[in-house]
This record gives structure tokens, C-alpha cells and sequence, in this order.
């Protein structure tokens, strides 16, 4: 018997959320204490800064050697320092709120219209009636019946409605505290590394923060909100809410890629350009591209990774719920253990906001040395208190035994079987994360390996970066499936469901971290533009521990044998390849464009080059505006659309090789693209710092090494910031829309094959 009692876990979930989001607000109150504000009486322009002007212009050596010798007595140079760095902030933030606030306006009309598609597809599948329908198959028969389908239609449309809401809010608000921070943490870095880690890291937590407990706490609301009018229907109100879920994943495909299509188009062209050619400084405020270049880093990595985790989550969650309302705790009404899902996310927030404050006020970073071990602290610390969590949840939420429903069989399952899934997953989750950073982090070996390989040029330099990404996906693979195997031999669906709400847990820290690394590049671009002081552009804050989010996997008993499953496998297979294909294609040829117009700038405008006049920032945002929203569509539709067409027209045998054959292929590439274009771009950052008697040698900027360690950072620059983090929202929003138009599909679905 459980101990919680239902009334304390409708006051834990909430209160949880309500903690999260005012231990979100205290550390957005602490960054605010930074001063950041214009000086001047007439830049009232919401447009200031990207039109060009001299406050956004280079300064000469002059200017900085009187702001030098003023320093230290504050007064005029502070004030000139905090008004430069208040006008690139705001540069940067009308550049990106104008990107999102159109972007929104796309996907609104596109959310509405796939809301009404799965209306008329659910409603169809009992010709709308408005009739109870017969005794639910999940359920033993003498105690409910059904809700009608046509209700069952309309609240799967509003939940899928009410998730693009909250991914789109989560994308949003990220951007804000992103754009809120970046100068805050260049400004403070003239203080030293500690002062600027600490701006950059709780601007990351009040992103982190906000967005898990608000997802909590939205979805939560959600499934009290239906329950007023399924009441008994368990199994009908969970599977209307898994279009919260596929709602999330949505948006935030769109945002992914959408994001990701702008900033690496600003990226590779600046860089091309500036680097290669011009050689000149990254974040040069002479470059053209560069405030495209810092407003992609909010609209892609902030906004579009907090849509994408948002999703995860949804997905994860609204999965686990589904499948456990179908269980024993359906049967027997047990709120306290159908509730066990989002219990284990409550705890992530407190265990998360533990974690933080030992990286902000326990352990505090000193030098830039101390950046790395600090980021991997926060995994370790939350990963070993979540366990902990984990197994006080389990205990006092869930009976000792209880059944799970295993493929038309009955599976006795153990509460510390459940303790054992989840753990499972997150266990794994840290596994892939160190993993991720010993093959993309410049400490390690294989880094060097690829830094070394740039004496002989770019080809051996790409040749060296594809290899070290195919060798990295070896122990996340066997990582991801030790996990399936313990979760599903325990605990079948659910298990694996679980296991993936594990790897999700502590999503506030991983946020945070997440989150940082744009803050901290932000803030380093803001002080090379505003022409701070050499030592605030080397607190650059170091590089942000990567973590590759793999996939959440989930599995399907398939006769691969059979044809129409082995015609779904090898299609499936396919996928991640022909969307791969799309996203790169498309940061090509807006990268292209960006490329003539840097290079007609530096050309065409007298005096840029000296730095004399600043350039044409606001046509190179227009480009990758432009480029981001024309491109995001057609990828967005392949993975829309191949679900539904090939459930509708060849069956659901089809459809399962196709989601079976597109996790097999996608977790393989998602993994080894970002894997390959990280160790890129830390071999570019290695030789750039010249931190080792090695990379001094293979330096200094502008050398022949480097150069060729330019090249391969743009090539990997699509592959870890576009392609690879959308083929992770590929897997995951397939799998749901799947599983939200599962009836459809079992009624109507196979028009082809039926008759073949």
C-alpha cells in the first residue's frame, strides 16, 4: 500500500512547480542586479544598433588605452562601456524577438490547421458520434463505459493546442532571459571569470527553471481540467492528453530547424568570410554577419533547444501516463500511483534547485580553469541526489505489486522495479553526457587528435572529425540499450517509458548548462564588438560541457520477416537521411547568400575594412530571417506528413517498421553529427586559445592550421547546431503521432496493402 495519500500529491505537484518558478525568479532578480543601460537621451530606435552606427563601430587603440586608465576610478568609462554593450543587447534581442514573433505567426497557422486535422481523423473513426461508445477494452466492462469519440477528438485537439502554446512560450522566454543576461555577463567579466560564470549560470537556471516547472505545472493542470469531464475514464483522458505532447514536439521541430537554419547561415558566413578570407577576429564588429551571427545563438540554441526539451518532456511524461492508465492503476483508481510519473519530475525540480545552488554559492568558480569541473559537477551532483529521490518516490508512492498490461499478457511488476527503470535512464543520460564531452571537449584526446590534423589542411581535418563522431555513438548506443533491456524486461512499455522520463529528471539542470553555453558565447561576442578589454574576451566564460539529448527510445513487437514491416524498416531507415539532407542543403544556400554580402560589403562600402564605418548589420539578419522561415517548411512537412500517410495508406504493420527503422537510423546519425561538429569546433577553439606548447605550434589565428580548423568548424556547425539536434524531435514526433492517431489508424489505416 502506498503511503502518500492523494490529497498530499495534488498539493506536491504544484507546490513543486510553484517552488521552481520563485527559485526562477530570485535568480533573474540576482542578474538584474547587473546595471545595463543606454546613456543617451535619443536612442529611443527599437532598430538602434542594426542599421549600423558608431557606438557599434570598431574602436580604435586610442579609445580603449583612455578607457584603460580611466578604469579604475569608474566614471566616464563605465558608463561608455555598460552604453556600447546595452545598444549590441539590444540589437540582438529586436533582431530575435522579430524572428520568433514571425516565426509564431507561421506555426499559428499551421497549429490550428493540424488541430483540426486531428479533430476530423479521431472524430471519423465513429463517424463523430456523440454517444457513448461500447464498454472500454482496457477496463473491466461492469464498471465504465466509454466517453464519446467525437469528445475524445476534441480534447486531443485542445491538449495538442495547449502544447504548441507552452513550447512556444518555453522558446520565447528562454530567448528573453538569454537576450536579458548576455551583456550583463560580458559586463561583469570585466571582474574576472567567477563573477561573469555566476551571471551566465543563473540566467541559465531562471531559463532551466521556468521552463520545467512550468511544464509541469501546465500539464498537470491539463489532466485535472479533462478529468472533470472524463471522471472514471482513465484511459480516455491520458490518451487525449498525449496531444500535449505531440503539440510540443511540433513546435519545437519547427523551432529546431528553423533556429538552426538562421544562426548557421549567420555562422558560416561570417566566419568564411571574416576569418578565412578577412582575417579578422571572431564577433569583429566590422564583420556584417556578426549580429546576425549573435541573434541565431538565442533564436536557434536558447529558443529552439527549450522548445525541443519542452517536447521531451511532454513526450516522455504524457507516454508514461498513457500506458500506466491502462495498468492495474487505472483499474483500481490509484491516483497517488497513475500520478508517479510526474511525482519523479516534481522531485527533479527540488533535487535540480539543490544542485544549483552548490555551483552559485557553495562551490564557486574562481578561474577559467574551473568552468569545465563546475558544469560536470552539476551532472554528477544532480544525477546521485536524483537517485535518491527517485527511490523515495517510488516507496511512498506506489503499492508493493501491482500488474502492467504486456502485449495482450499480464506482467506482475515490483515497486523497486520501477525504481530500477527510471534510474536505468538516468544513469544512462550521464553516461552519454560524459561520453558526449571526453570526444568534443579540447582536454581530451580525440580534440587534439583533430587540431593535429589541421597541419596538413582541411581535408584531413574533416577526414579526422567524421571519425572521431562515428566512434563516439559506440558506448551511447550500448548505453541506450542496456537501458531498454532492464526497462522492459522489468516493467514492459511502461518501463521503457520510464527510463526515458529518467534521462528527462533533472532537465531543469540540464537547461541550465544548455542554456549557459549561448549566454557565455553571447556575452564574449558582446565584449569583442563593444572593445572591452582583451582579458573580458578570454573570461569567455570556456566552453559549455555538451550533452547530447539521444533520442527516447521506444520499442514495438514487429515481425521484421514480414514485408510489410521490412518495407516500413528500410523507409523508415531512410528518413533521417533524406531530412538530414534537407536541413544541410538549406544552411547551404543561405550560408551562400550570406557570403556575397559580406564579401560585397567589405568590397563596396569605403573605410568598413579600417574599421571607419560600421556595416549593413540589418541586411544580414534579413537573410537569414528570410532563408529560416522559406527553408523550416519543407522538413517540417516530411515528418509531419510520413506518419499519416503511411498509416493511412499501408497499415499499421508498415508504420511500426517505419518508426523502428527511423529510431535505428536517426540515434546512429543524430549522435555522430553533433559528435563531429563539436570536436570541430573545439579543435577551432583549441588552436584559437593556445593554451599547450602543441596548439601555440599549430597557431597563432589566421595560420594555415587554423584556417583549415575554420573550414571543418563550418562544415560541423549545420551538423551540430541543425541537422543532428532536429533528427532527435524527428524520432520522438513520429513516435507520438503515432500514438495520438493510433485509432484512426487501427480502423481505417492499410488502403493500399489491404487490397494488394
Amino acid at each position: 500500500m502506498a503511503v502518500l495519500v492523494t490529497a498530499a500529491v495534488e498539493a506536491l505537484i504544484p507546490v513543486a512547480s510553484l517552488i521552481g518558478i520563485a527559485f526562477a525568479a530570485l535568480q533573474w532578480y540576482v542578474v538584474s542586479k547587473v546595471p545595463v543601460r543606454l546613456h543617451h537621451e535619443d536612442d529611443d530606435d527599437d532598430n538602434a544598433g542594426l542599421g549600423g552606427g558608431k557606438a557599434m563601430g570598431r574602436r580604435s587603440s586610442s579609445e580603449v588605452e583612455e578607457e584603460d586608465d580611466q578604469e579604475e576610478d569608474g566614471g566616464a568609462a563605465t558608463i561608455t562601456a555598460e552604453s556600447r554593450c546595452a545598444e549590441i543587447q539590444r540589437a540582438i534581442s529586436v533582431g530575435a524577438t522579430s524572428f520568433l514573433l514571425t516565426e509564431y505567426r507561421y506555426l499559428a497557422i499551421f497549429t490550428t490547421a493540424f488541430a483540426a486535422v486531428i479533430f476530423l481523423f479521431l472524430g471519423s473513426v465513429h463517424r463523430f458520434s456523440l454517444h457513448p461508445d461500447e464498454p472500454c477494452a482496457h477496463h473491466n466492462p461492469s464498471l465504465l463505459t466509454c466517453r464519446p469519440a467525437t469528445a475524445g477528438a476534441a480534447f486531443t485537439a485542445a491538449a495538442f493546442l495547449l502544447g504548441a502554446l507552452t513550447s512556444v512560450l518555453s522558446g520565447y522566454l528562454g530567448m528573453r532571459v538569454a537576450t536579458f543576461a548576455n551583456a550583463r555577463a560580458a559586463l561583469e567579466a570585466r571582474r574576472g571569470v567567477g563573477p561573469a560564470f555566476a551571471v551566465a549560470f543563473r540566467s541559465g537556471a531562471a531559463m532551466g527553471f521556468t521552463l520545467a516547472s512550468s511544464a509541469l505545472l501546465v500539464l498537470y493542470a491539463a489532466v485535472n481540467l479533462f478529468g472533470l469531464y472524463y471522471g472514471e475514464d482513465w484511459a480516455g483522458l491520458y490518451e487525449a492528453v498525449t496531444g500535449y505532447g505531440l503539440g510540443g514536439s511540433s513546435v519545437a521541430l519547427f523551432g529546431r530547424v528553423g533556429g538552426g537554419i538562421y544562426t548557421k547561415a549567420a555562422d558560416v558566413g561570417a566566419d568564411l568570410v571574416g576569418k578565412v578570407e578577412r582575417n579578422i577576429p571572431e564577433d569583429d564588429p566590422r564583420n556584417p554577419a556578426v549580429i546576425a551571427d549573435n541573434v541565431g545563438d538565442n533564436v536557434g540554441d536558447i529558443a529552439g533547444m527549450g522548445s525541443d526539451l519542452f517536447g521531451s518532456y511532454a513526450e516522455s511524461t504524457c507516454a508514461a501516463l498513457f500506458v500506466a492508465s491502462i495498468s492495474s492503476f487505472g483499474e483500481d483508481r490509484n491516483f497517488t500511483a497513475m500520478m508517479y510519473p510526474l511525482l519523479v519530475s516534481a522531485a527533479g525540480i527540488l533535487v535540480c534547485a539543490v544542485t544549483t545552488v552548490v555551483a552559485t554559492d557553495v562551490v564557486k568558480v574562481k578561474d577559467e580553469a574551473a568552468v569545465g569541473p563546475a558544469l560536470k559537477r552539476q551532472i554528477l551532483i544532480s544525477t546521485v541526489l536524483m537517485t535518491g529521490a527517485i527511490a523515495g518516490v517510488t516507496f511512498l508512492a506506489l503499492p508493493r505489486q501491482f500488474t502492467l498490461f504486456d502485449f495482450g499478457n499480464v506482467k506482475v511488476v515490483k515497486n523497486w522495479h520501477l525504481f530500477i527503470c527510471v534510474s536505468s535512464g538516468l544513469w544512462a543520460g550521464l553516461v552519454i553526457g560524459y561520453v558526449t564531452e571526453y570526444y568534443t571537449s579540447n582536454a581530451y584526446g580525440p580534440v587534439k587528435a583533430v587540431a593535429r590534423s589541421c597541419r596538413t589542411g582541411a581535408a584531413t581535418n574533416v577526414i579526422f572529425g567524421l571519425a572521431v563522431g562515428y566512434k563516439s555513438v559506440i558506448i551511447p548506443i550500448l548505453a541506450i540499450a542496456a537501458a531498454i533491456y532492464a526497462a522492459f524486461r522489468l516493467a514492459a512499455m511502461y518501463g521503457i517509458a520510464l527510463a526515458a522520463l529518467g534521462m528527462l529528471s533533472t532537465i531543469a539542470t540540464g537547461l541550465t548548462i544548455d542554456a549557459y553555453g549561448p549566454i557565455s558565447d553571447n556575452a564574449g561576442g558582446i565584449a569583442e564588438m563593444a572593445g572591452l578589454r582583451d582579458r573580458v574576451g578570454g573570461a569567455g566564460l570556456a566552453g559549455p560541457v555538451r550533452r547530447v539529448r539521444g533520442p527516447r527510445p521506444g520499442v514495438r513487437a514487429v515481425d521484421v520477416l514480414g514485408p510489410r514491416v521490412f518495407v516500413g524498416l528500410l523507409v523508415g531507415a531512410m528518413l533521417p537521411y533524406w531530412f538530414s539532407a534537407m536541413t544541410m542543403r538549406s544552411v547551404g544556400s543561405a550560408a551562400l547568400r550570406m557570403v556575397e554580402e559580406v564579401r560585397r560589403q567589405f568590397d563596396e562600402i569605403p573605410g568598413l575594412a579600417e574599421g571607419r564605418v560600421a556595416p549593413d548589420y540589418a541586411t544580414c539578419v534579413r537573410i537569414s530571417t528570410d532563408a529560416s522561415l522559406r527553408k523550416m517548411m519543407a522538413p517540417g512537412a516530411l515528418v509531419m506528413l510520413s506518419p499519416l500517410v503511411v498509416g493511412t495508406l499501408f497499415g499499421v504493420e508498415t508504420l511500426a517498421g517505419l518508426l523502428a527503422g527511423a529510431l535505428v537510423s536517426g540515434v546512429q546519425v543524430a549522435i555522430s553529427a553533433s559528435n563531429s561538429g563539436g570536436a570541430w569546433d573545439n579543435a577551432k577553439k583549441y588552436i584559437e586559445a593556445g593554451a599547450s606548447e602543441e596548439a601555440r605550434l599549430l597557431g597563432p589565428k589566421g595560420s594555415e592550421a587554423h584556417k583549415a580548423a575554420v573550414i571543418g568548424d563550418t562544415i560541423g556547425d549545420p551538423l551540430k547546431d541543425t541537422s543532428g539536434p532536429s533528427l532527435n524531435i524527428l524520432i520522438k514526433l513520429m513516435a507520438v503521432e503515432s500514438l495520438v492517431f493510433a485509432p484512426f489508424f487501427a480502423a481505417h489505416g492499410g488502403i493500399i496493402f489491404d487490397h494488394l
